[in-house]
């Protein structure tokens, strides 16, 4: 458990990325591979990954993750896996209607976490984005006008140092048996 834990706390949303090393394709495999198996609600699996590697669209991507300058940095990720919404299962569909959750984002958001997780543990950098020019991503990767690109999430080697995590204390977030 201290070397998951370790691996959290090494994590973070890297913001600068060397652009001229590329990521190995063994290890862009094992994190694609951690998205695969993570849990989903009903086992409902309501995603695809769209990884661009190309690294003239991977340039062009970026700049339409850069978001009103807030992401200018995403231009420089070697990879941007893009995750999309598909449909979920009948049984994950009827489950969020009748207690009132999206499922699939829930989904998505654990996909995610797997997947910069799995980053880090091959000694990665990552930043997931949810701020970009949706359009204009579906326009440059194929993605069908109908699907919703929720995340892109940037992975490539950092190239700033491991800065210290500022968390909120355990007593301001955790409580046990009541609020």
């Amino acid at each position: 458990m201290n070397d998951f834990l370790q691996l959290v706390n090494a994590r973070q949303s890297d913001r600068a990325y060397d652009k001229s090393r590329l990521v190995e394709a063994d290890k862009l495999e094992r994190i694609l591979e951690a998205g695969r198996l993570a849990p989903s609600a009903c086992n409902a699996q309501p995603w695809r990954f769209v990884v661009v590697t190309d690294p003239s669209l991977a340039e062009k991507v970026g700049k339409a993750a850069a978001g009103l300058g807030m992401n200018k940095f995403a231009k420089d990720a070697p990879v941007h896996i893009i995750v999309v919404e598909e449909s979920a299962n009948i049984t994950s569909r009827l489950g969020g209607k009748l207690k009132g959750k999206h499922f699939p984002l829930i989904d998505i958001g654990i996909v995610a976490a797997h997947m910069v997780l799995a980053a880090e543990s091959e000694g990665l950098g990552s930043c997931i984005l949810g701020w970009f020019d949706e359009k204009e991503i579906k326009s440059l990767t194929g993605i069908p006008s109908s699907k919703r690109v929720l995340l892109d999430i940037l992975i490539g080697y950092p190239v700033k140092e491991k800065r210290k995590k500022i968390r909120k204390e355990s007593g301001k977030i955790i409580s046990y048996n009541s609020y």
